[in-house]
């Protein structure tokens, strides 16, 4: 016998959890199916636990007062009370594997449940290498490595993109000894030269061996090997052919602007391919609850941020390169800030020559995770440089060393238009 709701939410991650609460917030009866965290790898697994352990290495702490800060700030993995939040609000959670048996109609468990709209929010798995001579099963992905009680003493990370450089450096300054591998030519390939080359440096400090250009076929004896490769968004066996979809773990599940799938079918977070960070997830839920809600909101990923919490940090956003962007960098050494502390950095930004509007941005840098949200709103507003050039920034921080870049650009911009 099928129960009937206004939603059913496939998948407990950041962005169903968002979608389901804010969905039964605004009065819509809401299933949310998932068979484990509730919450989804972000606060258990993931983000959580990782930052807090960059925190505890940063900050000199032994591995055990690590663990404990990380459990800590990860609830233990227990999603108890996030579970409880949610009922509260008046969601029916259902700790379930959820497959779609036709249109708005799941099957959870032994429940099937109906709606006039399916929302998708399966997220994605980590991709394990073949590696000669390693069982599968035997080698970690992040979540094993943000779960384990055991330091490695020798730990082999492969992948050099945001997760394998951030959980190089903590597990180096916990005790490890580590090395880093990855194919690319260099370290957050996706990014400006200049960032991947300060983390490599910044690596080799933290006494990482990095290697790159390289690709791992077999481990040494006695080595935990971590795969940090990335992740293919969760498509398969969860139905879609049910719905005249065929899954694709490469490209995950396509969305129009308002997130929609197809009438009835929508997907928010990492199953998309889009962005795929949390924030993403929490943006999209937004816009999708929105529509779905009646009103009409179209999903703008022009200034989804990108961060690296490592030491120092990195943080991007918009467009960091091309032929038709023109561009200006400066040395945080030259503030007063860096002075103080003794530390350095760059920033560099983007603009679009014809609008003199700023399109991106990209920083390396103490705080850059922090100061560097001003570029987000600047690429998102399309803001004129001139008017950038013209901001005033607190004395003494970081983020003076944004006066002499925008200046630079606006010098630059006006040479481009003569």
């Amino acid at each position: 016998m099928s129960e009937r709701y206004d939603v059913v939410v496939l998948g407990g991650g950041s962005g169903g959890e968002a979608v389901a609460r804010r969905l039964a917030e605004r009065g819509k009866h809401v299933a949310l199916v998932e068979s484990a965290l509730v919450g989804g790898e972000c606060p258990y697994l993931a983000c959580m636990p990782s930052k807090a352990l960059l925190r505890a290495a940063a900050a000199g702490r032994s591995w055990p007062v690590a663990v404990k800060l990380r459990d800590e700030a990860a609830d233990h993995r227990d999603d108890t009370d996030t579970v409880k939040e949610l009922r509260a609000a008046g969601v029916d959670v259902v700790r379930a594997h959820g497959t779609i048996v036709g249109p708005g109609t799941v099957l959870a468990g032994a429940r099937r449940l109906e709606a006039a709209d399916l929302v998708v929010a399966t997220g994605a798995e980590a991709v394990k290498p073949t590696i000669d001579g390693v069982d599968s099963d035997a080698i970690w992905t992040s979540a094993d490595a943000l779960s384990t009680e055991d330091l490695p003493d020798r730990l082999l990370i492969l992948g050099g993109g945001p997760v394998g450089c951030e959980l190089a450096q903590a597990f180096a300054r916990l005790g490890s000894s580590v090395t880093l591998v990855e194919a690319d030519e260099r370290l957050l390939a996706k990014e400006p030269a200049f960032v991947g080359a300060a983390i490599r440096d910044a690596l080799k400090t933290d006494g990482v061996t990095v290697r790159t250009g390289e690709k791992v076929e077999s481990a040494p004896d006695g080595w935990r090997v971590l795969a940090a490769m990335g992740k293919r968004p969760r498509v398969e066996g969860i139905g879609l052919e049910r719905l005249g979809l065929e899954p694709d773990t490469d490209e995950g599940l396509p969305v129009d602007e308002h997130c929609r799938v197809q009438q009835g079918l929508w997907a928010v977070g990492d199953v998309t391919s889009v962005a795929p960070y949390t924030h993403t997830a929490n943006y999209q839920a937004k816009v999708v609850v929105a529509n779905i809600c009646g009103e009409t909101r179209r999903a703008d990923y022009t200034a989804i941020p990108r961060a690296l919490y490592t030491d120092p940090a990195v943080y991007a956003v918009g467009t960091t390169g091309g032929d038709d962007v023109v561009a200006a960098d400066v040395d945080l050494g030259e503030t007063a800030r860096a002075s103080i502390e003794q530390r350095g950095g760059r920033v560099e930004l983007y603009a679009d020559p014809r609008k003199r509007v700023l399109v991106g941005a990209a920083a390396v840098g103490p705080a850059a995770d922090e100061w560097g949200a001003e570029l987000t709103l600047a690429v998102k507003a399309k803001v004129g440089v001139d008017v950038l050039a013209d901001v005033v920034h607190a004395f003494p921080t970081y983020a003076e060393a944004l006066e002499p870049a925008y200046a630079e650009l606006a010098r630059r911009l006006t040479g481009e238009d003569r």
